[in-house]
């Protein structure tokens, strides 16, 4: 049998690698990345606490709705209060149909990251062209709405073509969040250069954790603070990211809201706080990508 690579990356074990540190000397970066999605009505294609209905499912549309009419507000309002920074890996048709959550990212200064147009339609289903064409539609709508164009993406569903890290480097992408093999950033090779990967958290997510694996709210919050408190043990010698993903759907809803209020708020004053950097997935890109040549790894094509 043939063994298929994909040859994005190369091996790089994280004890061989050579030593930094994030901004001020910090050793953890620490970031919350909130899902905001849009769904068409009708479709098959969406996340579900239960079975999915025939189709048009008002339930489990309903239910995706109430994150975007109630669950990001007190979201927003939980970061606002803990002074936490979010970046929104963000569907471009939201931008455009509900300018009150653009207007609210702007005044809170967050990033938005590309998200595709809407969650009812993967990458992976799209021919090369098509999947170019959705690319560029979110990014444009992204632009419109934010005033800058999104740096980052990742993909709905976290789904890619075998073109993908290709086309957005083309796109004008610095980084990506679709390929969770790592505590640092690396370097990904496409045919237009490199692409920089940036640790996404897909365990610590709430909607696999809590939907697929049927963990509690509570394992949840807890998961949350296993996962802060040993990676801050870690980066002791290693700098690391530490990141919580949250859909608002999931997170939003009152019963897991408040573990998720009890986790961050257990980070946010931790004693050893001085040592996290408190930050977004682009200002973590940034920052490693403005390091010198062989300090993260992977090969970066100039």
């Amino acid at each position: 049998m043939e063994f298929v690579s994909h040859g994005r990356y190369d091996y790089s074990p994280i004890d061989e690698r050579p030593d930094f540190s994030w901004p001020d000397g910090k050793r953890l970066a620490f970031y919350v990345a909130l899902n905001v999605e849009d769904f068409a009505f009708g479709t098959r294609l969406g996340h579900t606490p239960t079975e999915l209905g025939p189709p048009p499912d008002p339930r489990n549309h309903a239910w995706r709705d109430y994150g975007l009419r109630v669950g990001i507000w007190r979201l927003f309002d939980l970061a606002d209060r803990l002074d936490l920074p979010l970046c929104h890996l963000m569907n471009s048709l939201v931008a455009e149909r509900y300018p009150q959550i653009v207007a609210r990212i702007i005044k809170r200064g967050d990033e938005l990251i590309g998200h595709g147009r809407s969650n009812s339609e993967r990458q992976a289903d799209y021919p090369e062209e098509q999947e170019r064409l959705l690319i560029r539609e979110a990014t444009e709508g992204l632009t419109k709405a934010l005033g800058r164009r999104p740096l980052g993406w990742m993909g709905p569903w976290i789904s890619e073509s075998a073109t993908t890290p290709d086309l957005l480097k083309e796109e004008g992408y610095e980084y990506i969040l679709d390929w969770p093999a790592d505590d640092q950033p690396f370097w990904m090779k496409t045919r237009a250069g490199s692409l920089l990967s940036v640790p996404y958290p897909i365990e610590i997510n709430d909607s696999p954790a809590m939907l697929s694996r049927r963990h509690t709210a509570d394992d949840f919050g807890q998961m949350i603070v296993d996962q802060f408190d040993t990676l801050l043990e870690f980066s002791a010698t290693k700098p690391l990211v530490c990141g919580v993903s949250l859909h608002t759907f999931v997170a939003g809803q009152p019963f897991r809201f408040a573990h998720l209020r009890r986790a961050l708020e257990y980070i946010r004053s931790h004693p050893k706080s001085d040592q996290v950097w408190f930050t977004r997935a682009g200002d973590i890109a940034r920052h490693a990508a403005g390091l010198p040549d062989g300090i993260v790894p992977g090969l970066r094509q100039r």
